[in-house]
């Protein structure tokens, strides 16, 4: 569907993208796309949707018209209703088209189609949008961020509708999101960007086991539960959290005995985009260095 090879993006002398190895989106691929602010995850959807200048190439197997996408930013007329709006862009008349009903009952948008897009709440714009990417039924899909500003109970409606929506598809789909409960459902492969450089690629379950190992016990930060894990593995976590890698299901179990033990609370994972993402980056960064340092020494 998607295959990207040396690709450069600058904004002015600051590089914001480089990716040098060869990178394959293929039909039906559900990705996940994550990283920092400013890790490169827009500016890399605004180059393969050709809106910005790059250097190298990206070779898409479908025409651009084919394409559709939900950008961060998605501005429409604001003095007119929004169900003319939607009909003008779209060409169709609501009532005639069985498909837009659909769309429009199975996101709960009757009560907007009267309203202006001014006066719509950040959800309800955000379902209008997604309802007219959803409308062009493109085999190539981008959603950028397409949750942003709002709070954790509409995220969740609006992800599971999207999920729900393409379950019986084979649309290939990219989601640029920083919620990463988000990508639980939906992204197969996750692709981690950190200041425009590729961390990796690849699908959810093997980045984790790379980089987390068979599991990860979760627990809270604190001296006294530190204590009690000191003999086991730890691995990169956020700061108020203890990440305990497991290695086989028997190292799990003695651990969970451990702090069931000493009445600690805990979470098993084996899928944390999170944790994964992190140790991911950790050990990219120490790569890095470490070739920093081999460079010093054949000097």
């Amino acid at each position: 569907m998607i295959t990207i090879n040396n690709l450069t993006v600058k904004y002015g002398e600051q590089v914001a993208l480089n990716i040098k190895s060869s990178i394959t989106f293929k039909k039906g691929d559900r990705i996940g796309i994550i990283g920092s602010n400013g890790a490169g995850k827009s500016t890399l959807v605004k180059a393969i949707l050709g809106l910005i200048n790059y250097q190298g190439k990206i070779h898409i197997e479908i025409k651009p018209e084919q394409i559709a996408a939900h950008m961060q930013e998605n501005n429409y007329v604001e003095t007119m209703k929004i169900k003319y709006v939607m009909e003008a862009i779209l060409n169709t008349k609501i009532k005639k088209n069985r498909k837009l009903q659909e769309l429009i009952e199975f996101f709960n948008f009757e009560r907007c189609l009267n309203k202006k897009f001014s006066n719509l709440s950040g959800g309800q714009k955000q379902r209008f949008t997604i309802i007219m990417v959803l409308m062009q039924d493109s085999p190539l899909v981008f959603f950028d961020e397409v949750t942003s500003g709002l709070d954790f109970e509409t995220r969740q409606q609006l992800m599971s509708k999207i999920t729900q929506w393409y379950e019986e598809k084979d649309t290939t789909i990219c989601i640029v999101s920083h919620y990463y409960e988000e990508l639980d459902n939906i992204a197969e492969k996750i692709l981690i960007l950190e200041k425009g450089n590729v961390v990796d690629f690849g699908y959810k379950d093997d980045l984790f086991r790379k980089y987390c190992g068979n599991s990860i016990i979760i627990i809270a930060n604190t001296e006294s539960n530190m204590a009690i894990i000191k003999e086991f593995k730890k691995i990169e976590a956020p700061e108020h959290l203890i990440a305990i890698s497991c290695d086989d299901d028997d190292e799990e179990m003695d651990i969970m005995k451990l702090l069931v033990i000493n009445d600690v609370n805990f979470k098993r994972s084996n899928n944390d985009i999170e944790i994964m993402s992190i140790n991911a980056k950790a050990s990219f960064k120490r790569g890095l260095e470490g070739g920093v340092r081999n460079e010093c020494k054949a000097i």
